[in-house]
C-alpha cells in the first residue's frame, strides 16, 4: 500500500513514519504539513490511503479531504484526528473520508483502519462510532450552522464577506479581542481553520445573502 501523512506536526509525521516502517505492506511515499499541500502531494503520487488532521494551516482538512476525494477517488481517506465529537466526525464522512481514529487510540487501531479502507471498507474506531451513534448529537450535528450561536455565525458571515477582525469589531460594535473569541470559537466547531474554507462553507450554505436584521 502506498501511503501519504497529512499532518501539521512534525513530531506526530515521525511517530507514523515509525509505525508505517513496521509493516512490510505499507510503504510511505509522500508527506504533507498542511491540506493544500496534501491535495498536491495526492496529485503527484498514487496514493492508495492518505492519513489526514482535521485542523491545518492553508486549507483544513475536511476541504481537503472534498477535494482529494474529487482529484482521485482511488484515494481512501483515513482521518487521524484529536477530536471525535459529531461536528468532527460526521463532515468528514460526508466530506469523502473512509475512516476515522482517535490519536488516542490504540496503534492496532490505525493499522486496522488503513488495511480497511484499503480494502474498501469503512472503519471509526471506538469514540468515532459512539458519537455517530449520539442520538442526542444528531440534530446539531447533521447542520453545521447549527453548532454556532447567533453572534458567531454574524462573525462567520462578515469573515466571509471580505472583512477583517478590526471591521467586524465596528460593524457589531464589538472590541476586536471578542471578535477574535468569536472567530477562533467558530473554528473550532466547524473544523475549518482558514477563512477561504469558512467562504466556501458560507457560500454553499447561502449565508452570504442573510438578513442580519430578519433573524
Amino acid at each position: 500500500m502506498r501511503i501519504a501523512i497529512a499532518d501539521d506536526h512534525a513530531i506526530v509525521r515521525a511517530g507514523l513514519r515509525a509505525l508505517l516502517a513496521c509493516h512490510e505492506d505499507m510503504e510511505l511515499v509522500a508527506e504533507a504539513c498542511d491540506g493544500a499541500e496534501a491535495v498536491e502531494v495526492v496529485r503527484a503520487h498514487a496514493v492508495d490511503v492518505l492519513l489526514m488532521d482535521l485542523g491545518m494551516p492553508r486549507m483544513d482538512g475536511v476541504e481537503a479531504i472534498r477535494r482529494v476525494s474529487e482529484l482521485r477517488p482511488a484515494t481512501r481517506v483515513v482521518v487521524l484526528s484529536m477530536h471525535a465529537g459529531p461536528e468532527h466526525v460526521r463532515p468528514a464522512l460526508r466530506a469523502g473520508a473512509r475512516g476515522f481514529v482517535v490519536k488516542g487510540a490504540g496503534l492496532g487501531d490505525l493499522v486496522t483502519a488503513i488495511r480497511a479502507v484499503h480494502a474498501g471498507d469503512r472503519f471509526l474506531d471506538a469514540a468515532a462510532s459512539a458519537a455517530m451513534q449520539d442520538p442526542g448529537a444528531t440534530s446539531a450535528a447533521s447542520d453545521e450552522l447549527a453548532l454556532l450561536t447567533a453572534r458567531e455565525r454574524e462573525v462567520l458571515r462578515l469573515i466571509a464577506l471580505g472583512h477583517t477582525n478590526k471591521s467586524i469589531a465596528a460593524e457589531l460594535e464589538l472590541s476586536p479581542k471578542t471578535v477574535d473569541a468569536h472567530r477562533t470559537n467558530l473554528m473550532r466547531k466547524l473544523g475549518i481553520h482558514d477563512a477561504q474554507g469558512l467562504t466556501r462553507l458560507a457560500m454553499r450554505r447561502g449565508l452570504l445573502g442573510e438578513d442580519p436584521a430578519a433573524r
